[in-house]
């Protein structure tokens, strides 16, 4: 999964786009190196991010997926938003696939309106908004924790009529750093929900800060990181830099482990 910002304040300046030619050519790159979705989204969930009106939201994607749609229709896209209204716009635009950072506790419509749009679904792990998680990182038991809130939201997405269901871990959102390599440690616990594992680690922090190096110098350990994820059973990687991860995937598939998840 490629990710397209189309956000002036995404935590990776490397991912920030501006102008339609600029994101559609970004696209058909991606593609061309081996991504087999595209995540759209206009609403930065970086720590600390300034919330947006929901119509600057959607003015933001909706021309760049009706573009991608019209020039690489191959391609599956995801909508990356929190908002039914947005997911729902999206979709009627070109969208394949709803990603929502806050596992819809930050829209009660959102798991109706999925399952009315007949679309897959990406549940992740959030606790707050992006403003506020930062400050709601105390676990009693980490793992415990995020697979009861896993097991919970499938139960309530599938009442709701929701089939298609991909789980996120949400690497740090509202997880420390030291939280976040818990989890990638466990991360094959995880696979007792019985849903398709997301990892999102590319150029993260929980990367730089223990390296001491910038976002940009990152490359190097979010692939090492992603290759550990796919160790752990994940089975969609979300990544700034494709043609590296479609290379992590391959050689991981050489090495075929028995838990693997791709």
């Amino acid at each position: 999964m490629g990710i397209l910002n189309i956000t002036p304040d995404s935590f990776y300046a490397g991912s920030r786009h501006a102008s339609l030619p600029e994101i559609i050519k970004k696209a058909t790159s991606m593609v061309q190196d081996g991504a087999h979705i595209l995540d759209i989204g206009g609403y930065s969930t970086r720590p600390g991010a300034d919330d947006i009106p929901q119509e600057l939201e959607s003015q933001r994607i909706l021309p760049v997926i009706q573009a991608i749609r019209k020039v690489i229709p191959e391609v599956y896209i995801s909508v990356d938003t929190f908002r039914s209204a947005v997911a729902r716009q999206a979709v009627e635009a070109g969208a394949d696939i709803v990603n929502d950072v806050s596992g819809g506790e930050l829209d009660p419509l959102m798991f109706q309106t999925v399952a009315d749009l007949h679309v897959p679904y990406i549940c992740m792990h959030m606790r707050g908004t992006p403003q506020t998680m930062t400050s709601l990182s105390g676990y009693e038991n980490l793992l415990y924790e995020i697979i009861n809130y896993f097991h919970k939201k499938v139960d309530r997405l599938h009442q709701s009529g929701v089939k298609d269901i991909i789980i996120d871990p949400g690497f740090g959102f509202a997880k420390t750093i030291e939280q976040s390599f818990e989890l990638l440690r466990h991360l094959d616990h995880m696979r007792i929900i019985g849903k398709p594992i997301l990892v999102g680690l590319s150029r993260k922090s929980m990367i730089w800060k223990t390296l001491n190096i910038s976002a940009d110098e990152a490359l190097n350990g979010t692939t090492a990181l992603n290759m550990a994820a796919l160790q752990q059973g994940a089975s969609i990687v979300r990544v700034h830099d494709v043609r590296e991860a479609v290379q992590t995937v391959k050689l991981f598939g050489k090495l075929a482990f028995p838990a693997a998840g791709v």
